[in-house]
Order: structure tokens, then C-alpha cells, then sequence
């Protein structure tokens, strides 16, 4: 039997009963508690309310050609169905009736069925990006091609650090300068095209290895965009150029062992000193965790309490550009001295032994009377007990690439997949020719169209000056989708995939911290998507 031909009328009806149901869990959210008092239905609501955006913005793609409106439709099908799962048993939870997408099954029935599912597995589909932006993917792929794949590997297998000729290859191609203005040194002049090169370069960069390439735009952009939201204009003109050029390579310390994704109520703190020669400062104390980056780093963006009441929360913690000599291998330790009476700061660092996302390698800091310079509090006196919001304009710009850093990881576990399910045999054939691959591939093709093209969508929100509750349901959506994408390029290698020859182990073991950094995926389903969905339904 023929392929249905695709029919976004469908699909768009589809999508706005999935919405309707998604609106009725979230008022039974908002009446019945929030999401504190209702975790499992905040965080389902945050998945179905994710995937609804991504169908939406897919839509858009659909309307450009035939193969684009059957990825399209097909996507809708396989939102409306994992809905399906997520309210099955549970309708009364969700304050809504039995089968409330009963209407939309003949869309399931024609875009889930496994022939027309399986017909998209090697039709990845355009992605319809204009010129300027084509040359972005290009450079950016070219050099993940020729410098980050070639070490990648090594790297991963012996956990070993960033190679220097990567962070001074991607500084020359202007990579750390992408968000910096070009009044500051760096290459953006505002608008979208600056957010979605961001978005094309870290996807680029993540195929090539998400250790070694796709993060280290990361923490400079972080930084970049803390600065430009509450920095002076002194501040500015001083760290801005360095981030640009890689002179200057940052690491973000906000985390601590007993507070994850709990910043509001961090502990370290920074507290007023003179320095060596009397100077204005602070010494900071304490332990910061899961700091990334944080031994090859020149500064660490650290979040520290200035105010000691803990009941003011977020309103007592400050933001400071906190320098560091750069370190490398598994561990450091630095001291300085610090005060004017003679004593001596200590900084030291163990990297975190982790499954997966090596090169980069995540510190565990110990900081004590470690001083900084007034001067390096961000905003200086105006910045006292600002820091968190500073902190949480920088991590809003970090899910969007996050999300990014997703698409990519699947993307090369996709080319992969294809690549071995074309030239594995089995029983007589390809494994590529059998209906289960091909549906595999499919759903793969499915899930990254949708992941990237909301991740464009997302990045002309953020550049008109919205999207903040957008990134975060871009990332919660291409995290889990990067889970399942590469689990099942995994699956198709058999028993090579996991083997360590075939580097799809690595994208499988990478793809698994996506859902953790950047705001856990439970914390940031429950704190920040469905508390904002609560809001906005008033």
C-alpha cells in the first residue's frame, strides 16, 4: 500500500487537541496545589507541553515541501501517541475524560504506521537555513571533521584534557565570539542570526564530540551573556575582548554537594577584605562542584554569598569573575597570598571521574581565602546580591545550546547508525533493508528534524528578547530525545555497539548528561516549565 500523502490540516488539529489537554492538566495543576504539591502531573505536563511546541514549530518547517510536511505530520503522530501514554490511567489526574485524543487517531493510524515511518529513514530532510548561515554549518563542520573527530576517541578512552590546538583552532574561527558584541571584539551585531549561529556551530561542534567540541563555547557564553546583562561598562570593555579571543577561558562554579540544582540557597561565601596591599576585595570559602572545564580554565564564573542571612535566598548571592591559573591532567592546587596581614589562599580541584562527557573534565573546587578584587564582583557595588538573576540570564542562553549540543550528539549517532545498518549483513541483507531498522532510522529522522527546528525557533524568541521558558522546554525535550536516538544507534551496531571500537558507545554514554547539567531535567520540568505554564494560565 501507497504512503499516505501528508495533510498538516490534520496535523494541526491534532496538535492544538494535544494542546487542549496539556491546558486542562495544567489547570488541574494550578488549582490542586502546583507543581510541588502534584510532581508527577508538573512533570508530565513539561514533557507533553515540550513536545506540543516542538509539533508547533514544526509546522512551519512543514509548509516548505512535501518531505518537510511528512516529517511533520509524522512527529505529530509520535507526540500525540507518547500523550496518549502519559494520560492512559491517569485521566482523572489530569482533570480530563477517558481517550480525550480519540479524535486524533486517524492521524496515528496513517503517520505511525511502520511503512510510512520506516519510508523516512534515510531522508533526513533540509534544514532551510539561509546563506550566511550554511557557511556557519560548513566552517563549522569542516573543523570538526579535520581536528575534533580525529582525537576524539583517544580522548574519551583515555580521559584525557581538551588538545589546546582545538580551543586555539575554534578562538581563530572567532567560535568564542559569536554572542560578544563587535563593539567588545567579538561577531555579534543583535538579532537572530546571532543566537542561531550559536545554535548551528555548538550543533556542529556536539557531532564531532560533544567532550572535547561541543561544550566549549559553553562557558564563554555564559559569562559573556552575565556580563552584558549586568557587568559594567568597565567590565565590559575589559573581560569581553578576552572571552572573544580565547585569552581568557572561563569555567562556571555554581553547584555545591548539598545544593544540585538548589542555587537559591548556596553556601559559599565572599566575604569584604583588603588584599596584599590593602586593596578592596573578597575572600571567598567553600566547595563548588561539578565546575567543568574548571583546571584548563584562567577564571571561574562563581556564585558566592555576600549576604550571610540565608533567609533573603537568591537576593544574597553575587557574581564574581574569580582568577585562577590554568591547570591540566586530573587535579590542581594553587595558593596566593591573599590578605594584608600575610595570609595565604588555597584553590584546589580533583576531577570528577565520570561515564561519559570526558576531555573537559568536571571539578570538584575547594576555595579557601581565596581573595579577588572588588573589581571582579560583577556589577561592582550595584551588583551586590544580584548575582543569581546574572547567573540565570547566562544558564537561559545555556539550555538553548544545550538543546543544540542534543541535536548534534544525535545527529552523529544517526550518520552512524545508517552508515552500519548499510553495511552490516544479516541473514543475507543489509540490516537497513529490514522493516525494524528502517522505522528506527525513521523515528530518529523524526525526532531530530523536530529538536533542531525548534532549537531555530527558540533562538529568534531569545533574539527578539523572550523565550526564556522556550529554551527550557527546548532542552527538555532534545535531552530525552538524544537519549532514546542514541540508545537505539547503540542497538542497531548489536554486540559492536557496545564494544568500544565503534564510537557510538561514546555518543550513548555522552547523550546521558544532557538531561542532568544545565538544570536537571526533573528540576527543571517542575521549578521552571511548569511553574511558568501555572503563571501564565493565572
Amino acid at each position: 500500500m501507497a504512503n499516505p500523502e501528508p495533510d498538516l490540516s490534520a496535523a494541526t488539529e491534532a496538535i492544538e487537541l494535544a494542546a487542549s489537554v496539556v491546558d486542562s492538566g495544567i489547570r488541574t495543576l494550578t488549582t490542586s496545589g502546583g507543581p510541588d504539591a502534584n510532581q508527577v502531573l508538573a512533570y508530565d505536563v513539561a514533557h507533553a507541553g515540550a513536545q506540543v511546541a516542538a509539533a508547533r514549530a514544526l509546522l512551519e518547517y512543514g509548509n516548505r515541501g512535501s518531505l518537510e510536511a511528512r516529517i511533520a505530520c509524522a512527529f505529530a503522530a509520535d507526540m500525540i501517541h507518547d500523550l496518549i501514554t502519559r494520560i492512559a490511567g491517569r485521566e482523572s489526574v489530569w482533570g480530563v475524560a477517558i481517550a480525550p485524543l480519540k479524535a486524533a487517531h486517524p492521524l496515528l493510524e496513517k503517520f505511525r504506521a511502520p511503512d510510512f515511518v520506516a519510508s523516512l529513514a534515510e531522508t533526513p530532510g533540509p534544514r532551510h537555513l539561509d546563506d550566511e548561515m550554511t557557511m556557519v554549518v560548513e566552517t563549522f563542520r569542516g573543523f570538526a571533521d579535520k581536528v575534533i573527530r580525529p582525537q576524539a576517541e583517544r580522548v574519551h578512552r583515555e580521559d584525557t584534557d581538551v588538545p589546546e590546538e582545538i580551543v586555539q583552532g575554534l578562538a581563530a574561527m572567532g567560535a568564542f565570539g559569536l554572542s560578544v558584541p563587535v563593539e567588545y571584539g567579538g561577531f555579534s551585531e543583535a538579532g537572530a542570526n546571532e543566537y542561531i549561529a550559536m545554535v548551528v556551530a555548538t550543533e556542529e561542534l556536539s557531532r564531532g564530540s560533544l567532550g572535547i567540541g561541543g561544550s566549549l563555547i559553553t562557558r564563554p557564553e555564559i559569562l559573556t551573556r552575565a556580563l552584558l546583562s549586568g557587568g559594567t561598562e568597565a567590565q565590559k570593555s575589559e573581560w569581553l575582548p578576552k572571552l572573544a579571543s580565547a585569552e581568557v577561558m572561563p569555567a562556571v562554579a555554581v553547584t555545591e554537594p548539598d545544593y544540585g540544582s538548589d542555587v537559591a540557597n548556596l553556601k559559599v561565601s565572599a566575604t569584604p577584605a583588603a588584599g596584599p596591599s590593602g586593596e578592596p576585595g573578597y575572600v571567598i570559602n567553600g566547595v563548588k562542584t561539578w565546575c567543568t572545564f574548571g583546571g584548563r580554565a584562567d577564571v571561574l564564573a562563581l556564585l558566592a554569598r555576600t549576604d550571610s542571612d540565608v533567609t533573603k535566598a537568591h537576593r544574597g548571592l553575587s557574581l564574581f569573575i574569580v582568577p585562577k591559573p590554568r591547570g591540566d591532567g586530573h587535579a590542581f592546587a594553587f595558593s596566593q597570598p591573599t590578605q594584608a596581614d600575610g595570609s595565604v589562599g588555597t584553590m584546589e580541584g580533583r576531577a570528577i571521574d565520570t561515564i561519559g562527557y570526558r576531555g573537559m573534565h568536571s571539578y570538584e573546587v575547594s576555595l579557601v581565602d581565596w581573595w579577588v578584587p572588588a573589581a571582579n564582583l560583577i556589577g561592582e557595588s550595584d551588583g551586590l546580591g544580584k548575582g543569581f538573576g546574572m547567573q540565570m540570564a547566562g544558564f537561559e542562553n545555556g539550555r538553548l545550546q544545550t538543546a543544540a549540543r542534543a541535536v548534534g550528539v544525535m545527529q552523529a549517532a544517526y550518520e552512524a547508525a545508517v552508515d552500519y545498518a548499510r553495511n552490516r549483513k544479516v541473514f543475507g541483507s543489509p540490516i537497513a533493508d529490514y522493516q525494524l531498522t528502517q522505522v528506527k532510522l525513521g523515528r530518529m529522522v523524526i525526532l531530530i528534524q523536530a529538536a533542531r527546528q525548534s532549537a531555530y525557533h527558540v533562538a529568534k524568541l531569545m533574539a527578539a528578547g523572550s523565550g526564556t521558558a522556550e529554551a527550557a522546554m527546548v532542552k527538555a525535550f532534545a535531552c530525552k530525545a538524544a537519549e532514546w536516538v542514541t540508545r537505539e544507534a547503540m542497538q542497531i551496531h548489536g554486540g559492536m555497539g557496545y564494544a568500544e571500537e565503534f564510537p557510538v558507545s561514546r555518543f550513548f554514554v555522552d547523550a546521558r548528561v544532557l538531561s542532568i547539567f544545565e538544570g536537571a531535567d526533573e528540576t527543571l520540568c517542575l521549578k521552571v516549565i511548569a511553574r511558568r505554564m501555572c503563571t501564565d494560565a493565572g
